[in-house]
């Protein structure tokens, strides 16, 4: 058994921020389910979102995310989010990390869907995400432990005081492994594993909403789920993420025919906000035409977007052909385990953070590129917040181990690919009262609370992860059906509207039951000009 000061579950951009500016005298560990490059962050294309430009600002990165979002944020985050952008890409740039620069040496911006103002900062044109993962893999110090390929399957909590005091995890032959800790921080990504097409990567299936609602934490505003407009689509199925920045740079979403999809659609046109372009694409497929994106237009396509170029090569798709054909998939979770300011969850030692956690930064709908700004943020915010209680940390002396009852009947449960197929066909872009009920019985039939408190420690890595994506499903269905409007990435066809009151209400769901929690609308002001 070791003990440390902080145990940091994933190994995202939101992760290794906090890795990275965590004190010297904390004795660390970084577990993570797969490599520390297998995770979304590592494959995120667009950029980062910051009010870099001479005529930007962060309130105009404020109205942007709250218009996006469909004004269902916590106001005060968003604006100190949007404020500490430009400082943020400023400390990467002092730590050696080079951005993409124009021709005349000055940070070159790029343009977004929902966005007003070019201010998407990139790194080797459509790999950001990649370039950002090797300088924080780079600057983690020698003393933190990195573990890879180990699931964890539990969060151990002590039955007298109620607190997080480490977790358990399986290697790669199923055996155990046990970690004490006076902090452990939730950080592996989303749900697009519970999909059958996604931009995530193959590790991410929502472990992280599964283990903090096992261990009793608060859940939040999953039905909140963002479906990426342009996945490449080539035989039936996705074959990865077509970034938002090829639209930015003029590209236009065409039928069969090559008449423009989004005309007269939005406003913004083929840059609207991605819930909207998703559910043109999602009715004209449904019709039983192909949807493609126009590229034909953009001069030095290969140069820009080498790793799309790449990923369309690798599929025998011809760039010179002008067209990319392209179909919608589960993104980004927009709710998740609930959080306050610093990340700290309903559960005294568990923290969340990233995509894992429901900050409010990104309301109902994401706006683009403020993911990979929001985990430098809060996993930056975080580490301020626990190396100021570092005279409290015990240093891992406290080493109870909670003991559970063994489930003697472990369950035959579906395949994963039944389950992400059945999530995309009931609960994806577009909802209706009768599928998600469909979905509910059926996922009902696996009776799930049986499992709840029981230990798994001799489940097999397979079961668990199957239960880890039914238990997920269930929160997203039960709060899908639940919410009776059409807010932002919610899209309900018996419900098609907005409605005032829901959009007053939270969907908080614990093992102590599901509660409509009143939103705090808290005023914030922010300056104009930066």
């Amino acid at each position: 058994m070791k003990t440390y000061n902080c145990i940091i579950v994933g190994s995202g951009i939101a992760a290794m921020q906090l890795a990275n500016h965590l004190s010297n005298q904390f004795r660390v560990l970084v577990i993570t389910k797969s490599t520390r490059r297998a995770n979304n962050s590592y494959h995120a294309q667009g950029g980062i979102a910051a009010a870099m430009g001479n005529e930007d600002a962060p309130f105009f990165h404020y109205e942007d995310t709250i218009k996006a979002g469909c004004d269902f944020h916590n106001e005060k985050e968003v604006r100190v989010l949007v404020e500490n952008g430009p400082a943020l890409i400023e400390q990467l740039k002092n730590d050696g990390l080079s951005f993409d620069q124009d021709e005349i040496g000055q940070l070159a911006l790029g343009m977004e869907g929902a966005h007003s103002r070019k201010r998407i900062v990139h790194c080797g044109g459509d790999a950001t995400g990649k370039y950002m993962m090797e300088h924080l893999i780079a600057s983690i110090r020698p003393t933190i432990d990195v573990i890879e390929n180990r699931l964890v399957y539990e969060l151990m909590i002590h039955p007298d005081s109620k607190k997080c005091i480490g977790i358990k995890a399986k290697d790669a032959d199923g055996n155990n492994e046990v970690y004490f800790s006076d902090n452990v921080v939730l950080a592996v990504g989303g749900i697009g594993g519970l999909f059958s097409f996604t931009s995530n990567d193959s590790s991410v299936a929502g472990d992280g909403v599964a283990l903090a609602y096992r261990a009793g934490a608060e859940i939040i505003d999953m039905e909140f789920i963002q479906f990426h407009p342009t996945l490449l689509y080539i035989n039936g199925k996705t074959a990865g993420l077509i970034s938002e920045a090829v639209r930015g740079e003029g590209a236009r979403l065409v039928d069969e025919s090559g008449m423009p999809l989004m005309k007269g659609k939005h406003l913004l046109e083929d840059l609207a906000p991605r819930h909207i372009v998703a559910k043109e694409i999602f009715h004209l497929r449904a019709a039983g035409s192909e949807v493609y994106l126009d590229i034909s237009s953009i001069a030095r396509f290969e140069e820009k977007f080498p790793t799309i170029t790449t990923l369309c090569q690798a599929n025998g798709i011809s760039i010179e052909a002008g067209k990319i054909p392209v179909a919608p998939g589960c993104h980004f979770l927009m709710g998740g385990i609930a959080v306050d300011s610093v990340g700290q969850t309903s559960i005294d030692g568990l923290y969340a953070i990233g995509e894992t956690a429901a900050t409010g930064v990104h309301g109902a709908n994401r706006l683009a590129s403020n993911s990979l700004l929001e985990g430098l943020y809060y996993g930056k915010k975080l580490a301020v917040h626990l190396n100021e209680q570092i005279d409290k940390n015990e240093t891992g002396a406290t080493s109870f181990y909670p003991l559970k009852a063994s489930s003697l009947n472990i369950p035959v449960f579906p395949h994963k690919e039944e389950i992400q197929e059945k999530m995309m066909a009931y609960a994806g872009i577009i909802r209706t009262r009768l599928e998600l009920e469909l979905l509910e019985k059926w996922i009902n039939e696996y009776d799930l609370p049986a499992f709840m408190d029981d230990s798994l420690d001799e489940w097999s890595i397979e079961n668990i992860q199957k239960l880890f994506m039914l238990q997920t499903a269930k929160l997203v269905v039960n709060a899908a059906l639940l919410r009776e409007e059409s807010r932002g990435a919610h899209n309900r066809e018996d419900f098609s509207v907005e409605n005032k009151r829901w959009g007053q209400l939270h969907i908080v769901q614990s093992k102590n039951g599901t509660e409509m929690r009143e939103r705090q609308r808290e005023h914030t002001e922010i300056e104009i000009y930066a």
